[in-house]
């Protein structure tokens, strides 16, 4: 069928003329197939381009009692950070963590996921390279990458602007679910290092760093061996498979996954209100990037805790005996961990954890 015109042969509105270019993201959907092929199980059927991802659920019939769980978030504006660095295969990985390592808390299992990718403007390879990490990153999370959506948006978004979020889904035996009420007086809280920012704070760090220091991405940072740009763009660390690893070795009464709000908020999610987490700063050094957002901003310490991991990324509570077993088998799977504090009785505490002490030097 032709364009339809009036009568003065003004050729009339489009789906292209308006902005979306259903052609490019055609190509796009050809070159991310490579990537997605790679992030599957065996539970998967079809591939993508249908409307829905397909999982066999008979897998679970190995259950007595199978819970899903469920997770969805994104990466906040790291995303900015990729745009201006012009680094795209990387914020994938960002993604995955947030979404799984989420899902691994309560000792559930990464199953699959899927992704929603927003952009100005389709450029295809730039669309598949974000479709890249994102299925690296479910690689190293155990979980199968099974479908998504790429929407271009413009008029909204700047041609060179994007957003991406996912949601995933995760299986645990109901007997084996971790949290709260498995928690005890004397419990070791075990503490696993973070590979920087992680995915959260960044529009502190873009605002002090960025906006009111004027440093440039590509500036070198001394302290950090590499570019400022580098340093953040840094993917967050995937502790999915280790979580996992550190319950069939040893046993584990609960995970707590440290992203928006900090340590001592996210830890006091998964601690009962009898009950009270002490973590001693002693026992780390937080990384370069920490100090220098805070010394650049003049952020006050207490302000940074509710805002930036501080170098912890994920945190297991452990019986007191068993610390040594976890830590060994953390440092097995290549994974920087250590005690960092204990669990003890409410008393007069109003909040679930807190930080004591300084940090080590």
């Amino acid at each position: 069928m032709s364009p339809v015109s009036d009568q003065s042969g003004t050729t009339g509105a489009s789906y292209a003329a308006a902005g979306v270019d259903i052609e490019a993201g055609d190509r796009a959907v050809e070159l991310m197939k490579e990537w997605v092929k790679k992030a599957q199980r065996p539970e998967v059927l079809g591939g993508l381009g249908g409307f829905a991802g397909l999982f066999d659920a008979s897998a679970l019939k190995r259950y007595e009692r199978p819970l899903l769980a469920s997770a969805t978030d994104g990466v906040g504006t790291k995303v900015d950070i990729a745009r201006q660095m012009g680094v795209y295969d990387t914020i994938g990985h960002d993604l995955v963590a947030m979404v799984m390592d989420d899902i691994v808390v309560c000792g559930a299992e990464p199953l699959f996921m899927t992704d929603y990718i927003c952009v100005g403007k389709v450029h295809p390879e730039r669309v598949a390279s974000i479709v890249k990490g994102i299925a690296e990153g479910c690689v190293l999370a155990g979980c199968a990458l099974v479908g998504g959506e790429t929407a271009e948006h413009p008029g909204l978004l700047g041609e060179d602007d994007f957003d991406v979020a996912g949601a995933g889904t995760g299986v645990v035996e109901a007997d084996r679910l971790l949290g709260a009420d498995r928690i005890r007086t004397g419990d070791a809280v075990i503490a696993m290092a973070a590979s920087g920012l992680h995915s959260n704070g960044y529009s502190l760090v873009r605002h002090v760093l960025l906006n009111q220091a004027g440093l440039a991405l590509d500036a070198r940072i001394e302290e950090f061996g590499r570019t400022l740009g580098e340093e953040l763009l840094e993917p967050t660390k995937i502790y999915s498979l280790d979580c996992l690893a550190l319950t069939r070795t040893t046993e584990v009464h609960a995970f707590s996954h440290i992203t928006g709000g900090g340590l001592a908020a996210n830890l006091a999610r998964v601690i009962p209100d009898t009950l009270h987490a002490v973590v001693d700063r002693s026992t780390w050094t937080p990384a370069p990037v920490f100090d220098l957002v805070g010394r650049t901003g003049r952020v006050e310490r207490l302000e940074l805790e509710k805002t930036l991991n501080m170098g912890v990324g994920m945190m297991a509570i452990v019986p007191s005996e068993s610390a040594d077993a976890a830590l060994a088998t953390l440092a097995d799977r290549g994974v920087d961990a250590w005690v960092a504090g204990e669990i003890t009785d409410r008393g007069e505490h109003t909040t679930g954890a807190e930080l004591v002490g300084d940090y080590a030097v």
